[in-house]
């Protein structure tokens, strides 16, 4: 397993332009993490319009930037790890590396869970590709696929600005009432409040320790 460790403080796009360029070369999985200046992503499927408060954003120099990956709009902040896996294709079928980028997908999800246990939060996955702790969530992942390699990536609330969160975004009263809740305070919760592990650089040197020493792939049998 491979750690890929960039620089600091890069703009979001930075960040996602190196997960692009990995995913076209890498020859074994390859994790890593990265902070981030106050930024709203957004899923390729989503109309920005629909999930961004812009002049919130624009008042507050919230960066707003669209992904490759789909899924839903998150926020992030200093106050968030974002955690990265792009993982090469090992066939050269299409329909054989999708059924391979679900595997490494759940595989991520689990493991990623479980490093979270390690650390002792009570975490469990969701069909809905989340993570909770207590009933609520605080990892959100997405993942896209090309011809060489699957990309993973989560962004992990451990100490977010969680007022700022409410403000930039705008989710629909169907997405709310979809998780039973009435506004993003109530479905979002930050790790730290949970178990204090410190600032967020030392989140970030425990998880990765985790993860790095456990994470493995173990690519199971597909046919077409």
């Amino acid at each position: 397993m491979k750690v890929f460790r960039p620089l600091e403080h890069l703009p979001l796009e930075e960040y996602l332009a190196l997960e692009a360029e990995l995913v076209k070369s890498v020859d074994e999985p390859t994790l890593f993490t990265w902070i981030v200046s106050p930024t709203v992503i957004y899923g390729r499927h989503q109309v920005r319009e629909q999930e961004v408060n812009e002049a919130y954003c624009s008042a507050h120099k919230v960066r707003v930037v669209q992904r490759k990956s789909g899924g839903g709009c998150v926020y992030a902040d200093a106050g968030n790890l974002m955690v990265s896996c792009v993982s090469p294709s090992n066939h050269q079928s299409p329909t054989t590396n999708y059924q391979l980028s679900i595997i490494n997908y759940q595989f991520f999800m689990r493991m990623l869970a479980d490093a979270l246990r390690q650390l002792g939060y009570e975490a469990v996955t969701t069909s809905h590709n989340d993570i909770l702790v207590g009933g609520r969530k605080v990892v959100g992942t997405a993942s896209y696929q090309t011809p060489t390699g699957t990309v993973v990536h989560a962004c992990i609330a451990y100490d977010v600005d969680i007022n700022a969160m409410e403000q930039a975004l705008t989710p629909s009263e169907a997405k709310l009432q979809k998780h039973a809740v009435a506004s993003v305070r109530q479905r979002v919760r930050n790790l730290r409040d949970i178990i204090d592990i410190g600032d967020i650089s030392a989140f970030r040197i425990q998880l990765e320790e985790i993860l790095t020493s456990k994470l493995y792939y173990t690519i199971l049998p597909v046919s077409d």
